[in-house]
């Protein structure tokens, strides 16, 4: 059974940074994209950085691009999204998702969220 727990979400000010983390476990992830989605209140869930697990390959949502960085660590089986420079619109819930295969199309297994609020 796949799980999926995010960690690192709070309160940090506009230009501040932080640190989302992702414990996964359950299965051996190698042929697996792991990816960063968000959903600010009131709006739909949209994807902010996907990872494949073997590769590394990455994608980027252009509002995200220069600002977070994702990366994974394979011995602890966690994938970290690194978020600078922050802004109020990057206010949201942050899930963690794993699928399948490359970083496109539909995720599987979910966590259950991490708050990220920004404030002006």
């Amino acid at each position: 059974q796949v799980q999926l727990v995010e960690s690192g979400g709070g309160l940090v000010q506009a230009g501040g940074s932080l640190r989302l983390s992702c414990a996964a476990s359950g299965r051996t992830f190698s042929s697996y994209a792991m990816g960063w989605f968000r959903q600010p209140p009131g709006k739909e869930r949209e994807i902010v950085a996907a990872i494949t697990w073997r590769g590394g390959s990455t994608v980027y949502a252009d509002s995200v691009k220069g600002r977070f960085t994702i990366s994974r660590d394979i011995a602890k089986n966690t994938v970290s999204l690194q978020m600078n420079s922050l802004k109020p619109e990057d206010t949201a819930v942050y899930y963690c998702a794993a699928k399948y295969g490359g970083t496109y199309g539909e995720y599987d297994y979910w966590g259950q969220g991490t708050q990220v609020t920004v404030s002006s």
